[in-house]
């Protein structure tokens, strides 16, 4: 392991699962963390974990509900003393359930830090540190953010747009030369908190739902793949489970001649 630098890897919904794995990941790598999600008890495990096997790592906690709009402001400002190399936008929850029977009030939630959070962020964050050598914005979608699922149809959507959002962001970051990367990583079924929030139990049998799954720490394998990658997708097969790297998936309307002149 190289010891860390002055430099940060921001993980948001660290508290659990992907986010979880991912911040061991890069602890591994040697980076500082910034730890971020609503249950401080979890990151203070997390923070006593990696530095029982990196004690010269440097580990912020921060506490914060991101599905709160004024919440994420606060958030990132309370960032500007530190140094951001790497910003992973992991938090998120989905739901399963039609359109005409879903909980109106969890899916304004899910929408504000599914979407909005996401977005807030890799803006703020785009705007401080596109011409920053080295520096990376991955946005965690599924593999639901390119396919429809049955009865996930909200949920789809809003991971469409993570997935939409991170794609075009990584081409408009390309065509102006800027240094950053943008990248976005599309999981299947990874056996974490996910199943139980999304069904709205407080038990979730993922060997009986899906038979076939990913760990977190698998995720999170994938997400260090994407990051040492020139790739801008990673993307899991929902039905192979197989994982590969990719350009852009979605059509991009770069070349036409009827896009909106610039003034």
């Amino acid at each position: 392991m190289v010891q860390g630098t002055g430099k940060y890897t921001v993980i948001t919904g660290a508290s659990s699962g992907i986010g979880y794995e991912t911040a061991k990941a890069f602890a591994e790598r040697g980076k500082n963390l910034v730890i971020a999600a609503r249950r401080k008890n979890n990151l203070e495990r997390l923070k006593r974990e990696i530095l029982g096997i990196y004690p010269d790592l440097d580990i912020v906690i921060r506490s914060a509900d991101l599905s709160m709009p004024e919440n994420v402001y606060q958030f990132y400002e309370g960032l500007r003393d530190y140094e951001i190399e790497t910003w992973i936008n992991n938090a998120g929850f989905g739901n399963y359930d039609s359109v005409a029977d879903q909980d109106l009030n969890k899916i304004r939630m899910m929408l504000n830090l599914n979407i909005e959070a996401l977005t807030i962020l890799s803006s703020l964050y785009v705007r401080d540190y596109k011409d920053v050598e080295g520096t990376q914005l991955i946005n965690v979608s599924s593999c639901g953010g390119y396919t429809i699922v049955p009865t996930a149809v909200t949920y789809c959507a809003a991971k469409f747009y993570v997935s939409t959002f991170t794609e075009g962001l990584a081409r408009e970051l390309e065509e102006a030369g800027a240094k950053m990367k943008a990248k976005v990583l599309a999981p299947a079924a990874t056996k974490t908190e996910f199943g139980m929030v999304a069904n709205n139990v407080s038990e979730y049998d993922y060997d009986k739902s899906f038979g076939t799954y990913h760990t977190g720490k698998q995720v999170a394998g994938f997400l260090l793949e994407l990051y040492d990658s020139a790739k801008v997708v990673g993307i899991v097969d929902r039905e192979s489970f197989s994982f590969r790297l990719a350009d852009p998936l979605f059509p991009y309307a770069g070349n036409s001649s009827h896009n909106q002149q610039r003034m």
